[in-house]
């Protein structure tokens, strides 16, 4: 296909997706819009689109719809040919990725100037079990709280959403975790969060050392669960000194093997997907995604 393809998900604008659409119409002229109308069909639109020889195909939308996005890429080009490549349009409520990437988060015209732009970055792809993600994962707190945050929470609260459920989960005492790296060694913390990046959860540098693209997974592992454990962890990630604590470690490694005896749930790009045990794994250079050059 000549033109690119915007898969957007009017629920990241609710009743504003009407005006959104117009929008995209006027910027992106001539260029076709498909929307997504529940959990999984952006996956399947882009899908879809691999098949039909789309070679660009656009993410309108949050973290959710740019990690259903990716997906559909991934298994439409599971036979083999040309893997699109991603852009990104940052519409939702949150969107890390494009944080990580540079791409403007407040300006529509100005996001879609670097799809025209066309600079494609070649970009770790990491994988997850059966689900690829781009830029970071959580098993254990996190992921509990992602699980029992209901969609109405969400809608009436907004992301102070998920403090209250953090606040109803903070005292539970939670399994045990088993982390083991590609050098072999294991550790055991209560909470693991893991990224392909900086970011996570928003402006918080949580990964200093984190890359898109040096073949490499950036992992903590916090190794309590109390509320006032919790209390000090959120205060040094706000001032930048989590990872300096005796109870959390930093690592980095190109693969992750997790597991617990208890269940155990993980999440991935801010969506619950399943329960450990969970390997992660990267691969290298893998995703093509319109970034600025400078990012």
């Amino acid at each position: 296909m000549s033109f690119p393809l915007i898969i957007l998900n009017p629920a990241a604008q609710s009743d504003k997706a009407l005006r959104l659409v117009d929008r995209l119409d006027k910027l992106a002229k001539g260029v076709k819009i498909l929307l997504s109308s529940a959990p999984g069909d952006a996956e399947q639109i882009a899908r879809d689109a691999v098949a039909e020889g789309y070679t660009t195909i656009i993410a309108a939308g949050g973290d959710g719809t740019v990690n259903e996005v990716v997906n559909g890429i991934a298994r439409g080009s599971e036979g083999g040919g040309v893997k699109p490549t991603l852009g990104i349009l940052p519409v939702g409520t949150m969107n890390v990725f494009a944080m990580e990437l540079g791409i403007p988060l407040n300006s529509l015209e100005k996001a879609w100037a670097v799809i025209e732009q066309g600079k494609a970055r070649q970009l770790d792809f990491p994988r997850a079990g059966e689900r690829y993600f781009v830029q970071l994962g959580g098993a254990g707190l996190d992921a509990e709280v992602v699980r029992r945050t209901t969609r109405e929470s969400k809608k009436a609260l907004g992301p102070l959403s998920y403090l209250v459920t953090l606040a109803q989960v903070a005292g539970v005492k939670p399994p045990p975790i088993t982390i083991e790296c590609d050098k072999g060694e294991s550790r055991s913390g209560s909470f693991v969060l893991f990224g392909n990046g900086r970011f996570y959860g928003g402006p918080f540098t949580m990964f200093r050392k984190g890359s898109p693209s040096d073949g490499l997974l950036d992992v903590l592992v916090f190794k309590n669960q109390s509320p006032w454990d919790l209390f000090r962890y959120m205060h040094a990630i706000l001032v930048g000194q989590h990872a300096q604590l005796k109870d959390v470690e930093y690592f980095q490694s190109s693969t992750l093997n997790l597991h617990s005896e208890e269940p155990v749930p993980y999440e991935l790009d801010g969506e619950m997907v399943g329960y450990l045990p969970l390997r992660v794994t990267l691969d290298r250079g893998a995703l093509s995604v319109l970034a600025p050059a400078n990012s």
